[in-house]
């Protein structure tokens, strides 16, 4: 009578991209296999999703011209007010080479231009006019007021790399506002008075 031979169990672990993957060596059955399969599944799934995050990281917008300089760059090719100016790489997340810095420029006879500025050269890379309706909004958040957009970014240069500043005229609290990033990837929004240009957290941003 033939006896059936039990192959002993072994437990190897490998890391794989930060995950541990454990083979387990069974009497045959496919339990045991179908086990061994879902553990190593899951290890890989873990590794790819810290793959995956470490990729977002990487392609986080980035650019040698600062919003300061982008907005000077800006206001050469169209003379006004800036309202905003951002990073932007939503039109080709896929690609950093197409990040560029976009600038709402607002002009004397009440024409948005918007400006897009080369993030390595700081060469204007084209312009398009658009129809708003909130000029005189804009312009009555910014009566009297002495801190500039460019002026805004470069005190909120010292929380970080700014990404973009925008002007709030909703409610009755106007102000300058800025998203920071450090190296390690982690954002901050900020307010900036306008008349000031005192920097402070934006807590509504936090609680939210």
């Amino acid at each position: 009578m033939k006896r059936n031979i039990v192959i002993a169990a072994v437990t190897a672990a490998a890391l794989i991209g930060g995950g541990t993957a454990t083979a387990l060596a069974t009497t045959g059955d496919d339990e045991g296999s179908a086990r061994q399969t879902a553990n190593t599944r899951l290890s890989d799934d873990d590794g790819r999703d810290d793959d995956a995050d470490d990729r977002d990281d990487a392609k986080a917008p980035s650019a040698d011209v600062t919003a300061p300089e982008a907005i000077s760059s800006a206001l050469k090719h169209s003379p006004g007010t800036v309202v905003s100016a951002e990073l932007d790489d939503e039109d080709d997340e896929d690609d950093s080479d197409k990040v560029t810095w976009k600038v709402d420029v607002l002009s004397g006879d009440d024409t948005w231009h918007s400006v897009s500025v080369d993030p390595s050269s700081g060469k204007v890379l084209g312009s398009q006019t658009d129809d708003e309706d909130d000029s005189a909004q804009v312009r009555a958040a910014l009566k009297g007021s002495s801190v500039t957009a460019a002026e805004a970014a470069k005190a909120a240069a010292g929380k970080g790399v700014v990404t973009s500043v925008d002007l709030d005229e909703d409610g009755k609290d106007t102000s300058w506002e800025a998203e920071t990033r450090k190296a390690g990837g982690a954002e901050q929004d900020w307010k900036i008075d306008l008349a000031s240009g005192q920097v402070t957290a934006d807590v509504s941003d936090d609680q939210d």
